[in-house]
């Protein structure tokens, strides 16, 4: 989908500025928020990929006025309510109203330093070979999906080429809305920055991403 999280080559935005000995985080509520986050998560109801199209499918009003805590909880809400585990009428009221789905596992405080020690490997076996080589020429599917991908705008219907092939893995797409994990492989692309950002790019330039395989033609 083209969400206000797609920013790259847009402009008005600024400059990007980090901040130095930027702490983990800025307030004691952050820390709450990662942890409902990480413990609802591990109830097995949705994917990742699920819960990233819930970020990104907050109104581009709320979105960029929104620290980066805030979208996380923001997503939550509607992730709980989608799965039965909360009402909006319980969330605004902060307390239990009604019996809620069973999760499939619960994270005790125990679990969760083995939890995130093996993190969620998404790499899958395929039955095919690549079906493309580094060095070959490819183009950028152009589409403008209302579902969840991974393809940036700005490298829609560009043309690059294949730098490796890095394996294959989940399928995102699909997999942020209950179709399945369906793996494709997946290929480092690089353009040149004349391809990305036209006229008067600096020549010295260059841009990769990473693509699954439906996203890339051959050229």
């Amino acid at each position: 989908m083209n969400g206000p999280h797609d920013l790259g080559g847009q402009m008005g935005f600024g400059p990007v500025a980090p901040e130095k000995d930027e702490p983990y985080f800025h307030a004691e509520w952050e820390k709450r928020a990662l942890g409902l986050t990480l413990s609802s998560g591990a109830f097995g109801a949705w994917t990742i990929d699920e819960s990233r199209h819930a970020r990104e499918s907050i109104p581009p009003s709320e979105y960029l006025g929104a620290s980066y805590y805030e979208i996380w909880t923001r997503a939550l809400e509607v992730l709980l309510e989608r799965h039965g585990f909360a009402s909006k009428a319980e969330i605004d009221a902060g307390h239990k109203q009604m019996e809620p789905a069973t999760p499939k596992r619960i994270l005790r405080a125990d679990m969760v330093p083995g939890v995130l020690a093996k993190g969620g490997p998404c790499d899958r076996p395929v039955g095919t070979e690549p079906r493309f080589q580094p060095g070959d020429r490819v183009r950028a599917r152009n589409f403008n999906p209302e579902t969840h991908t991974r393809l940036p705008r700005y490298a829609r219907a560009k043309i690059g080429f294949v730098e490796a092939v890095q394996g294959s893995f989940v399928f995102p797409d699909d997999n942020a809305h209950g179709k399945g994990e369906n793996p494709q492989w997946v290929y480092t692309i690089v353009f040149d920055g004349a391809e990305i950002w036209g006229e008067g790019a600096d020549p010295t330039l260059t841009l990769s991403i990473d693509a699954w395989e439906s996203y890339l033609e051959r050229v």
